[in-house]
């Protein structure tokens, strides 16, 4: 039998073999080398190179690429106060909260935020608050922001809340009866705060957020969502909780918790925020997160920290919400402009009665109860609306009794 003749064995595959895989290895980095130079592109005249890519993709047929983009260079303007819309609009009401609730704000931020998120707040809502304080660790003329004598990181949010808090009790104490601290991705929508709180004393020992369960036997609120402390309650955190071992004494910790647990310490009450048919105001996530029915998976670590078992849909969220948090720049000004400027014709809106002012016990009262009464039905709720005439000179006014106000009139058990 005659062997076919392969060929010669000389060693010309091997060779052949690794000449390929050499010119293969050369080409990909050659390749490389090209795609990696295309921005620069060093051999086209200066009028022509792309020096950056641009900031904001403007590919209108999705708004995907726009949630992580840097907001606005400029500030986008307002609409004038005698336009149309805006001349016809009764603000009487919200200004008189305005000098009545007086609201300091004051909002965490760092050195490499001050541009691109925390200019986009003071361009928003900030200015809504009677004061505004950006709180950093250096000083920026950008937005007028207080050194605070604390390194940056998330390891010392605490240090850096305590340190804030310390310094609006020595310095502005009194420009303000509530002192909101917002993250600089937090949105806030002041007018719904001062409404909430109005019922509310700020000598009254209490603060309000999205409160939470464990680690505090009260619970705590969210530290994104943002939370507001009485005046009372400032003075308590400042004069007797920090100096305290019952207060982590250290930078280290989560800052929302630290907080609920020094407030717990100095008998400052974790307050219910609910409005009166008991849905939510103030929210860690945007507004599309808590609205949206099955948006996260049922073990989603939010639902088991509520205090409040939250609702799904429209129910979820309150017509007076007041926060929501991971809010991008881009979507501050999209909120601001379909809070303050969209309407829709014909529909004309009338405040909402200001809820009676409460006592320390009525609020200790209604939180107990709040505990374990059910949320009552919408058809429950305008059971309790009743008319009385509170009118001078022949004047009649509607009064609404809320749920929680006819409980708290029950005994105290």
């Amino acid at each position: 039998m005659k062997i076919p003749d392969l060929g010669p064995r000389n060693g010309s595959h091997p060779r052949t073999f690794i000449t390929l895989l050499f010119g293969t290895v050369l080409g990909f980095m050659f390749a490389t080398f090209i795609s990696s130079t295309t921005l620069r592109q060093p051999w086209m005249p200066e009028s022509y190179r792309q020096r950056e890519p641009p900031s904001i993709v403007s590919d209108p047929h999705t708004g995907n690429e726009l949630r992580g983009a840097s907001g606005p260079e400029q500030d986008v303007g307002q609409h004038a106060a005698h336009e149309e819309a805006h001349a016809h609009e009764n603000a009487s009401i919200a200004q008189q909260l305005h000098r009545e609730v007086r609201v300091l704000c004051w909002v965490m931020t760092n050195p490499s935020n001050h541009k691109s998120k925390a200019l986009h707040v003071k361009r928003t809502w900030a200015g809504r608050c009677n004061k505004v304080l950006f709180m950093s660790s250096v000083e920026d003329p950008l937005i007028d922001s207080v050194a605070l004598p604390v390194s940056e990181g998330r390891n010392n949010l605490w240090a850096k809340t305590k340190e804030a808090f310390k310094y609006i009790y020595q310095n502005h104490l009194d420009d303000a009866d509530w002192f909101m601290k917002a993250d600089d991705d937090t949105y806030v929508v002041v007018e719904n705060l001062r409404y909430m709180l109005y019922s509310y004393s700020p000598s009254h020992p209490i603060y309000f957020g999205c409160r939470f369960k464990p680690f505090v036997k009260q619970g705590y609120m969210s530290g994104g969502a943002g939370y507001v402390l009485s005046k009372e309650a400032v003075k308590r955190f400042v004069e007797d909780a920090i100096p305290s071992p019952l207060c982590r004494q250290d930078s280290d910790g989560a800052e929302d918790v630290e907080l609920g647990k020094c407030m717990e310490a100095v008998k400052v009450l974790a307050g219910d925020s609910r409005d009166t048919v008991g849905r939510g105001r103030f929210f860690p996530f945007v507004p599309e997160h808590h609205l949206i029915p099955n948006h996260v998976d049922k073990d989603f670590w939010y639902l088991k920290y509520t205090y409040y078992k939250p609702d799904e849909g429209l129910e979820c969220c309150s017509d007076n919400a007041i926060s929501f948090h991971y809010v991008s720049p881009n979507q501050m000004y999209v909120l601001d402009y379909l809070i303050y400027h969209l309407r829709p014709y014909g529909i004309v809106a009338h405040s909402q009665p200001l809820p009676k002012k409460l006592s320390l016990g009525d609020i200790v009262r209604v939180d107990d109860l709040g505990k374990t009464t059910p949320k009552p039905s919408a058809q429950q709720h305008r059971r309790y609306k009743v008319s009385s005439n509170r009118g001078k000179a022949g004047n009649e006014m509607q009064e609404e009794v809320t749920f929680s106000d006819m409980k708290a009139k029950e005994p105290n058990t």
